[in-house]
């Protein structure tokens, strides 16, 4: 398969959609791998061509996803980004004053479920 090729198959595996938010992917769309690989960066802060997990380098470990969720996502087991995700809304509520004025006014409502990634549950 051409890296055209496995670039089309990653993006399919979901509709076109990111594995994790499920919103549609745009040009610029990322791949991501579920399992991270953790790339080596050397003092600089250049990537030095390695990484921890040279296996999990395959088109069955890697997800489409949008720029945002990759980015925050970052080197995340799944279990560390929902973490995250979780926390996004105390966050909220600790440092944004136009989130809280906007919860004041009921333009948002808090709803504290489960964090389930579009790929879960497609």
């Amino acid at each position: 398969m051409t890296k055209k090729e496995e670039r089309l198959y990653i993006f399919n595996k979901f509709g076109g959609r990111c594995a994790y938010c499920g919103c549609q992917l745009q040009k610029g769309w990322h791949v991501d791998e579920l399992l991270p690989v953790r790339r080596n960066f050397d003092l600089k802060g250049k990537y030095d061509g390695t990484c921890l997990h040279p296996e999990r380098l395959n088109i069955n470990n890697q997800m489409p996803s949008c720029p945002s969720c990759n980015i925050n996502k970052h080197s995340m087991s799944l279990e560390e980004f929902r973490s995250l995700i979780k926390g996004f809304m105390k966050h909220l509520n600790e440092v944004s004053t136009q989130y809280k004025i906007a919860k004041r006014y009921g333009l948002v409502k808090e709803i504290d479920i489960d964090i389930k990634f579009y790929f879960e549950i497609y």
